[in-house]
């Protein structure tokens, strides 16, 4: 990663009214917080960065670190059988590509392989997120306009 592109970017999220920040771009992630440790009403920047791992160890880190993070929804996978499509990227959820127009699917709705579920806007791009499964949309499980994060599960889909 450029050290110049580095020093702009943290720039940008100091001058920035944001508090947290992830990026992940050619196998290196970035998270930035200006809330650890500060007292109410001070903003203190912290920044970490993962240097990249190889690539044999990168798919057994990212699985391990998943069920780690999230605890509390482990519990509801039991009632929530089917496929989750999983966010490809940090950004803005999105279910409809503009306010005024309709969601791209409905839970009940049936799709196909290939179909657009929604909008996940990262960095000012507006990117369409399509089904990587086909059946029936269960479970939408992020409100219009939440952030979400890699990996976070967004629909379940029952299969056919």
């Amino acid at each position: 990663m450029d050290l110049n592109y580095l020093r702009r970017l943290l720039r940008i999220f100091d001058e920035s009214t944001a508090t947290e920040l992830s990026i992940e771009e050619e196998g290196v992630t970035i998270a930035m917080s200006k809330t650890n440790g500060a007292p109410a009403g001070m903003v203190a920047p912290t920044y970490m960065m993962n240097a990249p791992q190889p690539m044999m160890a990168a798919p057994a880190a990212a699985p391990a670190a998943a069920p780690a993070a999230a605890p509390a929804p482990a519990a509801a996978p039991a009632a929530d059988d089917g496929h989750k499509l999983l966010s490809p990227i940090v950004g803005t959820f999105y279910r409809a590509p503009s306010p005024d127009a309709d969601a791209f699917v409905q839970v009940g709705q049936r799709v196909n392989v290939g179909d657009t579920l929604c909008i996940v806007e990262a960095m000012k791009l507006m990117n369409e997120i399509e089904s990587d499964a086909a059946g029936t949309v269960v479970k939408i499980l992020v409100e219009n306009g939440q952030p979400v994060e890699y990996n976070q599960p967004m629909f379940i889909i029952k299969p056919d």
